[in-house]
């Protein structure tokens, strides 16, 4: 009976156990009341920790700290994409790094050249890879679509464009230098005085651009040192030469008296025979020294016999053994020539027409091999003479066309 009533106080009631027991008693409600829902609770008050403006200010900086992290992820992330993607160049470039030029500045040459878009970004990108390192000076070939980076490293290695300055084996001091003076790619003035005859290698020197003059004679002047001592060193033994100076001296009628590399070596060991035999070595490139110096034979003077005669320290036709300077800057392999000649017996040679030479160890054989060169020679006179007189001809010719036609117009 008591449970009975006690569960029909639980329906009819508010709530049952605790709360109902604490409410005081019971007020009866319609079974309608009482299956509406009840008022939820308020909230639970805030803590007065909770409120503590230290908390509100830890948890504000921590919210910062969160978005200034993903800010600067995103720029990052922003800043390497553009450091390490295609650049805006569309074709190939030539940039130049002046000497002392700061990182800033080169920046900013390349986004005004249109090289990278943003020089900031290459600044702090170029920091990066850089470290202690630094761009060096000197003219870069950029490829087209070139990044940042690849700009940066190019730069880095030093590997900038190089260009060529070219000396022919045979020349003078004097004309290695009119061509230093023409080259328009080397800076910088010449030295005041020129360097002895002889002293300077004849090849190709590979430089960058912003190379001074004086930094390729100084080039030249330590190759001819290098290979004069390895060439020296590597000499036949019983040549009739008493110093790598007079070594260069031979090796530069040699190398005036031939351009065929074929042929050093005989014609080297035609002069050496010459020298051990107490014969002058007569040879023409020496009598144009003596009268021209380095500045050289003008093309249209011929070679008189008042000249062979005439007497100059140069002239082999009238001094015996060499003469006191070299005539020319001879090649290594007219040097190597010299030091190393053919074992003939040949003591001349002349010309042969066809831009070689016919050698002989007789007088009567050298004079049979002259006469034909001057037969070959007094040819081609005359096969230049008919070609002249033909093309003369050919003018007139048709100069007195034209006049008719104009008469007949």
């Amino acid at each position: 009976m008591n449970d009975r009533t006690n569960q029909g106080k639980g329906i009819f009631g508010r709530a049952g156990g605790k709360n109902n027991a604490q409410s005081g008693p019971i007020v009866p409600v319609s079974p309608s009341q009482a299956l509406k829902p009840e008022m939820a609770p308020p909230p639970p008050k805030r803590s007065r920790r909770a409120r503590n403006q230290v908390v509100v200010f830890l948890n504000f900086i921590l919210s910062m700290i969160i978005l200034v992290a993903i800010v600067g992820i995103g720029v990052f992330w922003y800043g390497k994409t553009e450091f390490e993607g295609r650049g805006p160049l569309d074709q190939t470039t030539d940039f130049m790094v002046r000497e002392g030029a700061g990182l800033n500045q080169i920046a900013a040459g390349l986004e005004s050249q249109g090289i990278i878009t943003n020089q900031r970004i290459f600044s702090i990108g170029a920091k990066g890879v850089l470290g202690d390192d630094t761009l060096k000076a000197g003219e870069y070939e950029i490829k087209a679509g070139s990044s940042m980076q690849e700009i940066v490293e190019l730069m880095q290695s030093g590997k900038s464009i190089l260009h060529s300055f070219t000396v022919p084996e045979g020349q003078t001091v004097q004309q290695i230098f009119d061509r230093l003076k023409a080259d328009e790619m080397l800076q910088g003035d010449m030295p005041d005085e020129m360097p002895p005859e002889g002293s300077l290698l004849p090849e190709t020197y590979k430089f960058s651009r912003g190379t001074t003059r004086a930094e390729i004679i100084e080039q030249m002047a330590k190759a001819q040192t290098r290979a004069l001592e390895q060439v020296w060193a590597r000499r036949a033994p019983d040549l009739p030469l008493e110093s790598p100076e007079e070594l260069v001296i031979l090796a530069s009628i040699v190398e005036k008296e031939t351009a065929r590399a074929d042929e050093r070596p005989r014609v080297a060991g035609v002069f050496i025979n010459r020298l051990n035999r107490g014969i002058r070595l007569q040879s023409d490139p020496t009598i144009i020294y003596g009268l021209f110096g380095g500045a050289g034979k003008p093309s249209d003077r011929p070679i008189y016999k008042s000249d062979i005669e005439k007497p100059t320290p140069y002239n082999t036709y009238v001094i015996d053994r060499l003469p006191p300077t070299p005539i020319a800057n001879p090649g290594r392999e007219a040097m190597e020539a010299v030091a190393n000649p053919s074992r003939t017996n040949d003591l001349y040679f002349v010309a042969d027409g066809t831009g070689g030479h016919a050698f002989a160890q007789t007088l009567d054989e050298h004079n049979s091999n002259v006469a034909r060169w001057r037969r070959l020679e007094s040819e081609r006179e005359k096969a230049v003479a008919a070609e002249k007189d033909a093309a003369a001809k050919a003018a007139a010719d048709k100069a007195a066309g034209d006049g008719a036609d104009t008469q007949g117009n």
